[in-house]
């Protein structure tokens, strides 16, 4: 059975953090995380903004100044939780009906006091319908949440 045989899945990463500072890290410091070319819009990505609150987005803004609303913030719960929509189809284009999208939660655990273990799950991909595993394939892969999460841990060793 492969990973994209179920609408799931999990990577994690553990950083040399404190927990709070992991999260803080991660949301405050999400356009650092998400690499640039991971971009569905025409011209390139100026920045990318996590909006830090349930309600919120996550969304790119062009050097154009267009902007790309990819997903929304179900869940918000600083230093344990974050979880928020991919509301993006296999089509590699923004979906704008909720109900065929999927959730990534991020949780972070303190495994000591300078030590936090993230564990990512990108759930319900089979919500995106047809295609739906070209979806998973690709977050699943090098290039989807385990590049990311490598992206994020350089944060540490980059900015101790």
């Amino acid at each position: 059975m492969t990973e994209t045989a179920t609408p799931v899945v999990h990577r994690q990463i553990v950083v040399q953090a404190p927990i709070d500072r992991a999260f803080t890290v991660f949301t405050e410091r999400f356009g650092d995380v998400k690499p640039p070319e991971h971009n569905i819009m025409r011209a390139p990505i100026a920045e990318t903004v996590f909006e830090r609150r349930v309600g919120g987005h996550i969304y790119d803004r062009a050097v154009d100044g267009t902007e790309c609303r990819w997903a929304r913030v179900l869940a918000y719960e600083p230093p344990d939780r974050v979880v928020f929509t991919w509301d993006i189809n296999p089509q590699w284009q923004v979906e704008s009906d909720p109900a065929l999208t999927s959730e990534v939660e991020v949780r972070f655990i303190a495994e000591t006091p300078d030590r936090t273990r993230v564990e990512l799950e990108h759930r319900h991909l089979d919500r995106h319908g047809p295609g739906w595993q070209s979806i998973g394939d690709a977050v699943a892969n090098d290039e989807g949440w385990p590049l990311y999460l490598s992206r994020y841990a350089a944060l540490f060793t980059d900015a101790s």
